[in-house]
């Protein structure tokens, strides 16, 4: 009796002790994620076949890009939470493009109806079951703010691509109050001429108060455990940082930056606008008219923060986009008078023949302006 209660311990205490490690990395990591710090995310995807799975590559697999795969693929995650699901459609049709792959999450604070809608339009838009390349998450998970069921979708997300999406490039992870400031082929083009193994992420190891306010506590998400949402508990007692890494703002920045092999791939700038308090606060400002000139002059191809039906989106895709209500971005890929209508996806066209625009030469100014920098490799994981 005493053996076989000793051997039905064996067989779930190493399993506890696993998850426990995990969830506690996941915790730890999560402190620092903000759904309004580092949104956009680029993750190189390496070409080649990794035999056995790992925390990180052993190599960086660096092989010449054929022709046919000149312009780059980029696999997104556009996620929301409840009241999101129009917003998410408006942001998906002027993010899409046929070469790439995307992956829209609601998360379960949004009504079973809402999120049904959502799935109902990914099912049912022509040119999405035409190219077959946007998908639901149908499990939907909920996901608590500043908690590490943030990190846990994201990684879901990049699962379900890397699963189902094949080759990809780079990986944006993007939320319903994102919203591009230049075109997919914009975009394409530009990182088609760029090295694929780069990672645009804002980062640094200087931590500052976060240390003390959200390093050290220990915090609980609800997520982990309750359907209903709601905020992170905070216990009172404190642990110490870690001794055997370096933390970074971030889950991904400190995976990438502790990593020998990746950490001199960073380029120190998420390619986002955002505007800030000074100092900056937990939360951005909410963009509007105003900030317009400002946002096109700062070159970036994505901004945040915008409320739903913000004026300032209408002006962006009629002089950033040329995106007419309820349509897609024109592009070279759609071979048709005019590129909005959705009834009809019939003639798409060569989806590696770019028609770069001026937010192609915008974005090239600031990606060069970032490589040559004097100081760019001493911003690299510092």
């Amino acid at each position: 009796m005493e053996t076989n209660n000793k051997q039905q311990k064996k067989k779930w205490f190493i399993p506890l002790v696993l998850s426990l490690l995990l969830s506690t990395l996941l915790i730890l990591f999560s402190i620092f994620v903000s759904s309004d710090s580092s949104s956009l995310l680029y993750l190189y995807r390496t070409r080649g076949r990794v035999e056995e799975p790992r925390f990180v590559e052993s190599k960086l697999r660096l092989s010449a890009t054929s022709s046919s795969d000149s312009v780059p693929r980029i696999a997104y995650l556009i996620s929301g939470s409840m009241g999101d699901g129009g917003t998410l459609k408006r942001t998906l049709k002027a993010l899409y493009h046929p070469r790439n792959q995307y992956v829209v999450h609601l998360d379960l604070e949004a009504s079973s109806q809402e999120r049904l809608e959502l799935a109902n339009f990914v099912k049912n838009e022509p040119l999405f079951s035409k190219v077959g390349n946007v998908r639901m998450v149908v499990k939907a998970n909920l996901v608590t703010y500043r908690g590490p069921t943030m990190v846990t979708n994201t990684l879901h997300a990049a699962a379900i691509l890397l699963k189902e999406g094949g080759l990809w490039d780079w990986f944006i992870n993007l939320s319903a109050s994102d919203y591009p400031l230049i075109t997919q082929d914009d975009l394409l083009h530009t990182l088609s001429s760029i090295p694929r193994h780069l990672n645009f992420i804002e980062h640094t190891s200087d931590i500052g108060w976060k240390e003390d306010q959200r390093a050290k506590p220990v915090i609980i998400d609800p997520a982990l455990y309750s359907v209903n949402k709601s905020d992170l508990f905070w216990v009172t007692e404190k642990r110490n940082v870690p001794t055997a890494y370096k933390l970074f703002t971030g889950y991904f920045h400190t995976v990438i930056c502790n990593a020998e092999e990746f950490r001199n791939t960073t380029v120190n700038h998420d390619l986002h606008f955002i505007s800030w308090d000074n100092p900056p606060k937990q939360h951005p400002h909410f963009l509007t008219i105003d900030n317009y000139q400002k946002m096109v002059d700062s070159n970036t191809p994505f901004a945040r923060k915008f409320g739903r039906n913000e004026p300032l989106l209408d002006k962006i895709d009629t002089e950033l986009l040329g995106r007419n209500e309820h349509g897609y971005v024109p592009g070279r890929w759609f071979d048709q008078a005019n590129p909005n209508i959705t009834e009809s996806y019939s003639a798409i066209r060569n989806i590696t023949e770019l028609k770069p625009g001026p937010g192609a030469e915008r974005l090239k100014r600031l990606i060069n302006g970032l490589l040559s920098s004097e100081d760019f490799h001493t911003k690299q994981c510092s």
